[in-house]
C-alpha cells in the first residue's frame, strides 16, 4: 500500500484524474470501479472538462459501482444512480448500456448481488476501483464485521453510516439497508485508488495503514492488495 499527501482536495483532484486518464488512453476500453460521496466529486468534475476539452473519451468504458440503496426509487435524488448521472454519465460521451448499478429494489436481493459479480467477470474484472472510506473504516458499505466479506451482497448499515449519510435525506427516510460489493469483489480490481479528506477520516486512515489488517476496519485490507493507492489531503493524513 502506497500514501501520497496533498495540500489541496484540488490538488488531490487532479492526481487522481491523472491516474485515470492515463488509463483511458492506453486502454479506451477500460472497466471502471466507481463510488459516490463527497470524496470523488471533484475528480468526476475534472475528469468531464478533460473530455470536453478533447483529452478523453468513455465511449468504450464500461463502469461498476460499488454500492447502491435499498428500497429507495431509482430517480430519488438520493439514489446512487442519480448521483452517478448527475456528476458524471450525464456529460461524457458513455453509453449508458455500459453502465451499471445493483437495483437496490431488486425482488431477490442475493440473485441481483451475484449477477453483478458475474457482469464484473464476464467484463474481464476491473482495471481500477475507485473507494472513499467511511469514518468507522467501511469501504463501499462493508461495515466493521466479524469477517471480511466476499461477493456483493445485502448489508444493514450501522448507526455511525446512516448518521453521516442522513444529512442528504430531507424527503424520504434515510435507507437502512444497501447492496455492495463485498471486500472479495474490490479486493480482484487491478488497481484501486482510495481518496480521503477532511479530519473525520484521520483515524480510519491511521488504522488503514499502520493497524492490523482486521474485519473490524474493512479499510485494512488493502494493506494485502498488490496495487493500492490512497490520496490523502493533510487533515485525513493527520494521524500517520
Amino acid at each position: 500500500m502506497e500514501y501520497r499527501i496533498f495540500e489541496s482536495t484540488d490538488e488531490l483532484a487532479l492526481a487522481c484524474a491523472d491516474i485515470f486518464t492515463a488509463l483511458l488512453k492506453e486502454k479506451p476500453n477500460a472497466v471502471l470501479g466507481l463510488a459516490t460521496g463527497a470524496s470523488p466529486v471533484k475528480t468526476y468534475k475534472e475528469l468531464i472538462r478533460r473530455y470536453k476539452a478533447g483529452e478523453i473519451s468513455f465511449a468504450g468504458v464500461t463502469t461498476f459501482n460499488l454500492d447502491e440503496y435499498c428500497d429507495l426509487p431509482k430517480d430519488d435524488k438520493n439514489s446512487y444512480y442519480t448521483f452517478m448521472h448527475e456528476n458524471l454519465f450525464d456529460h461524457v460521451d458513455i453509453k449508458e448500456e455500459n453502465t451499471h448499478l445493483m437495483d437496490g429494489n431488486a425482488a431477490d436481493p442475493e440473485a441481483e448481488a451475484a449477477a453483478f459479480d458475474a457482469m464484473i467477470e464476464q467484463a474481464g474484472g476491473v482495471d481500477i476501483q475507485l473507494l472513499g472510506v467511511g469514518r468507522n473504516g467501511h469501504i463501499g458499505f462493508n461495515e466493521p464485521a466479524d469477517h471480511f466479506t466476499e461477493g456483493s451482497f445485502k448489508v444493514k448499515l450501522n448507526d455511525s453510516t446512516i448518521e453521516a449519510n442522513s444529512i442528504y435525506f430531507d424527503e424520504n427516510p434515510m435507507p437502512r439497508y444497501a447492496l455492495t460489493m463485498g471486500i472479495g469483489t474490490i479486493m480482484k480490481a487491478g488497481k484501486i485508488v482510495l481518496i480521503a479528506t477532511g479530519k473525520k477520516k484521520a483515524e480510519a486512515i491511521r488504522n488503514a495503514v499502520k493497524g492490523e489488517v482486521t474485519p473490524r476496519c474493512p479499510v485494512s485490507v488493502l494493506q494485502n492488495h498488490p496495487d493500492a493507492l490512497l490520496l490523502l489531503d493533510r487533515e485525513a493524513a493527520s494521524l500517520l
